[in-house]
């Protein structure tokens, strides 16, 4: 026998730990770093993805990021995740989180709405990567889904992060507990708390899952030193909220705010007091019936959905969120809305100009006639068009005037106004409503049946491309994009997204000194 046979034999006869380390460290040597391949180690156990048919992206759906808040660990913060044994196949979407299922309501079909189950066991996420070798360092986007704090999951079709992934990011999408489940407060709740707060347990899961971001990610070839956080409505809620609590510091490195409150700016979101949402709990707690909070953790969660027990939000509870904060944490942000965000299709009945002009007066005080200058009507068929036109231009000076506070904190602010309709014939009238971008954001038009064209494909190609090099650089310019400018104060410019790609003036000079006086008022 050659001494290299009998050096081969005695390799082979090694203990295959003992084995996988020499093998290691001769990648190591020869300057090889290890494939990423499954099962992937992370908090709990090891976990196996899917590769996505005709892709570079391997998926990782369902993984849990917190123990499931059921029994004695409901409306308490996230726990660390259960172990589990052997290797969990990570090929299919958890539960959402308690919720009422309508599956669609229009403008959202089926594809803007959560299609399984739901149940308490539910803090669960997905991850997606186009990654090859778990150190590759990759940027981060981590969504968060709207819905009004009552409604969504991450396993709405429209929030598959494959295309995102292909283009260079590790995209990841997460539940958090919603309703009444993820935000009710009690004064039991509260002595319970060694931090004497309750409620904001959704808040809580969001923090929960970046943690995990943070220990996990890597192995995942994404950077946890680079995480941006994006979400749309109640999601750019919940990215302002994270913003400015103290939890998240050093978690967070960049935000993208999509319809969320700068829109709405300069009056601030409503947070209500630890107090105000102790009664609504204590409230709550008589509409169910019972008479403790340990007999409250007993009540089915599916009543939970029920109208009667109330609406449960975000609170300055004095920890998740302090009761003095003013302004959102030092990270460069991208804000905006889409073009007929929060704008109601129904009237009862049809305004005529004298309905219009009453509403002015009463909406505008002394500033009516100059309102009506601005916005005139000539007969009642005008009315809805100009209507239209004062809501995004009102809009428009808004995330303005909230752009140059947040550029105070962020240093680097863009924003952006979308207007592309998704093409739908049998509904015009929903224009480009509130998230009618995802589809753009996500490069998701083959998962919608709508008669797309060429503009469409153009479209989500640059948006996704816009979100991806924001995400890796803080910088939403890149090769081959129309240029995007950064916020100035002393210019009344925002980024137009949709048919036309490109600055736009927020208004004309006339209407943007109106709607500044006007909403400028309560910061003199």
């Amino acid at each position: 026998m050659s001494s290299f046979a009998r050096r081969l034999g005695r390799m082979l006869q090694m203990d295959h730990r003992l084995l996988f380390v020499v093998v290691m460290l001769s990648m190591v040597i020869g300057g090889c770093t290890p494939s990423l391949r499954d099962p992937v180690e992370v908090d709990g156990g090891r976990v196996a993805g899917v590769r996505a048919p005709d892709s570079r992206v391997r998926s990782y759906k369902g993984i849990p990021f917190a123990a499931p808040p059921v029994g004695d660990l409901r409306w308490r913060p996230p726990e660390p995740v259960i172990p589990w044994e052997g290797v969990k196949q990570a090929d299919s979407f958890s539960d959402a989180c308690v919720q009422d299922l309508p599956r669609s309501r229009l403008p959202w079909t089926e594809e803007f709405m959560h299609q399984g189950d739901a149940s308490e066991d539910c803090l669960y996420l997905n991850v997606w990567t186009a990654a090859e070798r778990p150190g590759e360092k990759r940027p981060v986007m981590v969504y968060i889904y709207g819905g009004a704090l009552r409604e969504g999951s991450s396993a709405v079709a429209v929030y598959d992060g494959e295309a995102l992934a292909r283009k260079g990011v590790v995209s990841v999408g997460i539940n958090y507990r919603i309703g009444p489940l993820g935000f009710l407060a009690h004064p039991e709740l509260t002595r319970e708390s060694e931090h004497g707060a309750s409620g904001n347990y959704g808040f809580l899961d969001q923090l929960a899952a970046l943690e995990w971001v943070q220990a996990n990610i890597g192995a995942f070839g994404g950077d946890p030193d680079n995480v941006t956080i994006h979400g749309q409505s109640a999601g750019a809620r919940s990215v302002q909220m994270l913003m400015q609590s103290p939890l998240s510091r050093g978690l967070i490195t960049r935000a993208i705010i999509q319809s969320g409150s700068p829109h709405r700016a300069p009056v601030p979101p409503r947070y209500i007091t630890l107090a105000e949402a102790e009664e609504a709990g204590v409230a709550a707690q008589e509409v169910l019936g019972v008479g403790s909070l340990a007999e409250l953790r007993e009540v089915p969660a599916e009543r939970f959905i029920e109208p009667d027990v109330g609406r449960m939000g975000a609170i300055r509870d004095g920890w998740f969120m302090p009761t003095d904060v003013q302004n959102e944490v030092e990270v460069p942000v991208m804000a905006g809305f889409t073009a007929d965000d929060g704008l109601s299709r129904e009237e009862d009945s049809e305004p005529t100009v004298e309905d219009y002009r009453v509403e002015a007066k009463e909406r505008y005080g002394e500033h009516a006639e100059t309102f009506l200058a601005l916005y005139p009507v000539d007969s009642d068929s005008d009315i809805p068009a100009v209507k239209l036109e004062a809501a995004r231009d009102r809009a428009r000076v808004s995330v303005s005037i909230w752009a140059r506070l947040q550029q105070e904190k962020s240093d680097r602010v863009y924003t952006y106004y979308f207007d592309r309709a998704i093409p739908w014939p049998e509904h015009p009238e929903f224009g480009a409503f509130h998230s009618g971008e995802l589809p753009y954001v996500f490069d998701n038009l083959e998962l919608f049946d709508r008669p797309w064209e060429a503009v469409d494909r153009t479209v989500a190609d640059q948006m996704s491309s816009y979100w991806v090099n924001f995400a890796a650089t803080g910088n939403p310019n890149g090769d081959g994009l129309p240029e995007w400018p950064e916020f100035d104060a002393s210019e009344d410019v925002t980024m137009r997204l949709g048919e036309v790609m490109g600055p736009m003036p927020i208004a004309e000079p006339e209407k943007v000194q109106f709607w500044k006086m006007l909403l400028t008022q309560s910061l003199d």
